[in-house]
């Protein structure tokens, strides 16, 4: 038997501690306990300190190094807080109140985006609070179907997908369930994926904040093969822990596409365009500490910067 398998279910019992304390507490006292946590995950421990400070300072290179040493503080905070909020959320946000806690932007055109009788395809990034978008997608009526990572712990996997069943949104492994989602789009249903996850050397090599990223061709394919509306949202803290602000950055419909995005390589172009435009906007509530931008390979470099000449 492995180490990590012996210590499973203790592991388990930890994070149901963890997680019981914080609900006893209120969301104010988690969130002072947060700032001295990311305090010293930034100045004292340095947890993947080099790659957030490369990721920053390439996103933002006109930034001095005290304002992206001030971004990189801050996303700890913001990691914290958001494992904090997901702990609170079920227990205080629901279909009575959640216009207490939720601000909707571009409000009637989402919703309409998301209640179309057609196939749907929602994509966000590691921004935010996009779990807490899951929650709220149930509490407005809207059943989704969300792509996500195994844990390797099963004791964990299963509490995480137990949270994230409460509300209407159901799970499918990011192995092995393709035929499931096409199934999902030829019932007209809702399939939710994160964008910004890095797809190896055979993914779509595109520009994401000046740099090449490697990106999954699935999310475009199921736009163009379905028919499937893409619908980009985020949703962002707003002013304090556990508000915020729940909106449609943009739609691509493929019934109207313009000639800019009629492909795999210049949809997915696209949709990393307007996440990097709402990460501009809140950089400190990106996860900056994830290995997003890896050495493309020299064949898919030459293809894309031939691209780029000749779209210029």
């Amino acid at each position: 038997m492995s180490f990590r398998r012996i210590f499973a279910y203790p592991l388990y019992l930890l994070v149901r501690i963890l997680i019981a304390v914080v609900q006893a507490v209120r969301i104010e006292t988690c969130v002072g306990w947060c700032r001295t946590a990311a305090w010293l995950m930034w100045d004292v421990v340095r947890m993947r300190r080099s790659l957030v400070e490369e990721n920053i300072a390439q996103a933002f290179p006109h930034l001095s190094q005290r304002e992206r040493d001030d971004i990189g503080r801050r996303m700890w905070l913001h990691l914290l807080t958001m494992i904090c909020e997901i702990a609170h959320a079920p227990r205080k946000i629901h279909a009575t109140n959640w216009r207490k806690y939720v601000k909707l932007v571009r409000g009637r055109e989402f919703v309409s985006a998301l209640l179309l009788n057609r196939p749907r395809v929602l994509v966000t990034a590691h921004f935010g609070n996009f779990e807490v978008a899951g929650l709220m997608s149930g509490l407005l009526g809207i059943s989704t179907f969300t792509v996500t990572r195994t844990l390797e712990n099963k004791y964990l996997d299963d509490y995480v997908i137990r949270f994230r069943e409460l509300n209407w949104q159901f799970i499918l492994p990011k192995e092995g369930s393709a035929n499931d989602a096409d199934t999902v789009l030829k019932n007209n249903g809702a399939l939710a994926l994160l964008g910004d996850q890095h797809a190896g050397k055979k993914g779509c090599w595109v520009d994401f904040f000046g740099r090449p990223a490697s990106c999954h061709k699935a999310l475009a394919l199921f736009t163009l093969l379905s028919n499937a509306p893409m619908i980009l949202l985020y949703c962002k803290r707003s002013h304090a822990p556990l508000h915020f602000e729940l909106g449609l950055a943009d739609i691509a419909d493929p019934q109207a596409l313009p000639p800019d995005r009629t492909d795999v390589r210049t949809l997915t172009q696209w949709y990393n365009r307007v996440l990097e435009d709402e990460i501009r906007k809140a950089p400190d509530q990106y996860w900056w500490l994830h290995r997003r931008w890896r050495d493309p390979p020299q064949k898919q470099e030459k293809a894309r910067r031939a691209s780029q000449a000749k779209a210029a």
